[in-house]
């Protein structure tokens, strides 16, 4: 994601790695753990099936279920568009029971914003080399996201500051651990 006009420029990587700071975590980008293949699909426009996911999600659930098993806390960006997706990176957490999204350990935050603003902010990162999928494939991963309110996913819009998304991640985590 980046910027348009002269609004600051960031991405959730941005948020990811303040997030991180904040919690003295380590910060993950769910990126870096795609295939060679799946990356070289995304830059020719081709859309990632379900089938070629499955193997990175997997990859991110045993990263995950590591740190967690350690007693670490850790933060991830991860485009986790589907509930079946998320269901995998909850799996992380050795104590989860399907559909116990409140106690779960792993927790969802929604960076929400609309078409034109989070194809601006692709635009400029793909033109600055830091992101391998195009524009071309934004639709396709708005076509994918469903967030089921039962799900108790944290939402937050991408148009405020970076500071401002930060704490109130912060703010909204910190509340549902303590009820």
């Amino acid at each position: 994601m980046s910027g348009v006009g002269n609004e600051v420029i960031y991405s959730d990587s941005t948020i990811g790695t303040m997030l991180g700071k904040a919690l003295s975590c380590d910060f993950l980008d769910a990126d870096d753990y795609h295939s060679l293949s799946n990356r070289d699909k995304m830059r020719q426009g081709i859309a990632l099936s379900d089938e070629d996911r499955m193997p990175w999600l997997e990859k991110i659930q045993e990263s995950l279920r590591k740190r967690l098993l350690n007693g670490e806390t850790v933060v991830l960006a991860c485009s986790a568009l589907r509930k079946q997706y998320r269901e995998i990176l909850r799996g992380s957490d050795p104590d989860y029971k399907p559909g116990s999204y409140t106690s779960c350990k792993v927790k969802f935050v929604l960076l929400e914003g609309t078409a034109e603003v989070i194809a601006a902010r692709l635009q400029k990162r793909a033109s600055e080399g830091e992101h391998f999928m195009p524009l071309t494939l934004l639709q396709s991963q708005f076509d994918l996201l469903h967030a089921d309110e039962c799900e108790k996913i944290f939402k937050i819009s991408v148009v405020l500051s970076p500071e401002v998304i930060v704490n109130t991640i912060l703010e909204m985590v910190t509340n549902s651990l303590n009820p």
